[in-house]
C-alpha cells in the first residue's frame, strides 16, 4: 500500500501506472465519496491513458477510499485536498503534470491549478456553472443540512431528499465512513476561485443531464481559453459513457 503523510498527520493514499513517456504524468482526482478505483480504474479512464503510453497517478482524497478518515470538518475542504496534491507532486518529483478532476475532484484541480504552475493540462468534469456562481460544487442542488442529515443519521427512511438520498446509497454501495464524508459534506468550498488566473489549456467535460453541471459553459467561459464537451449521461452516468474517455486523452494526449 503506496502512502505518505500530509502535513497534519493524515495518511493519504496513491496509486501509480510507470510509463515512459515524453509528455508529463497525468494525476487523477475523483469525486465525492468515491475514490481512484471508482472514478478512474473502473469507468477504463487509467486503461485508456496507460494504453496511450501515459505515466499515471491516482490519488485516494482523505476521508475516501484507502486515505485517512478522521471525523473533524476543519481537516477537510477541497484546498486542504489540493495541499494534498502538491504535496504528493513534490513527494513524486513531479515538475510538470496533466490534472483531471471529476465532481469534487474538479474543485480540487481547479484550486490547485490557480496554485501551482506545473500544471500543464487540465481536464474538470461533472460540474458546471456552480463553481462560478458558488464557489464550488452546487450546493443548491444537494448540500448543506440535507446532506449532513443524509450522511449521519442512522435511520435511512428519515431522508426525504431524493437527491441526498442517492449520495446515502452511494456511500452504503461503496462501504464508505458516512462520518468522514460528514465532515467534508461540512467544510464544502463555497469561496471564489480565480478561475481568471488559470493559465492551463482547460477542457470543461460535463454530462448533459448532469444536475450538478448544468450550464457548463459559464464555467467554460470563466476560464481563459477553456473549451467544452458534453457527452450523454447524468452525475453518475457521464463517465461511463463511450465519449468520455476518449475526449479526456485526446485533450491531454498534445
Amino acid at each position: 500500500m503506496t502512502t505518505f503523510r500530509a502535513d497534519d498527520g493524515v495518511e493519504i493514499f496513491y496509486q501509480v501506472w510507470e510509463n515512459e513517456s515524453a509528455l508529463p504524468p497525468v494525476l487523477l482526482h475523483h469525486g465525492f465519496i468515491a475514490d481512484g478505483r471508482t472514478n478512474w480504474v473502473l469507468p477504463g479512464v487509467v486503461a485508456a491513458l496507460t494504453g496511450a503510453g501515459r505515466r499515471v497517478v491516482a490519488i485516494d482524497a482523505r476521508g475516501h477510499g484507502r486515505s485517512g478518515k478522521p471525523h473533524d470538518p476543519s481537516r477537510y475542504g477541497e484546498a486542504r485536498m489540493s495541499s494534498d496534491v502538491i504535496a504528493l507532486l513534490d513527494l513524486l518529483g513531479i515538475t510538470e503534470v496533466d490534472l483531471a478532476g471529476y465532481s469534487m475532484g474538479a474543485i480540487v484541480a481547479l484550486l490547485t491549478a490557480t496554485r501551482d504552475t506545473r500544471v500543464r493540462r487540465l481536464v474538470v468534469g461533472g460540474v458546471g456553472a456552480g463553481v462560478v456562481e458558488v464557489g464550488g460544487l452546487d450546493t443548491r442542488v444537494v448540500g448543506g443540512d440535507r446532506l449532513l442529515h443524509a450522511l449521519r443519521t442512522d435511520d435511512p427512511s428519515s431522508i426525504t431528499d431524493p437527491a441526498a438520498a442517492g449520495f446515502r446509497a452511494f456511500v452504503e454501495a461503496v462501504g464508505g465512513d458516512r462520518l468522514a464524508l460528514a465532515a467534508q459534506a461540512a467544510a464544502v468550498h463555497v469561496a471564489g476561485i480565480p478561475l481568471e488566473t488559470i493559465k492551463a489549456p482547460t477542457l470543461v467535460l460535463a454530462g448533459a443531464a448532469d444536475p450538478l453541471a448544468v450550464r457548463p459553459e459559464v464555467l467554460a467561459g470563466a476560464i481563459p481559453g477553456a473549451v467544452l464537451r458534453t457527452v450523454p449521461g447524468d452525475h453518475m452516468s457521464a463517465l461511463r459513457d463511450p465519449g468520455f474517455v476518449p475526449a479526456l486523452v485526446e485533450f491531454l494526449t498534445v
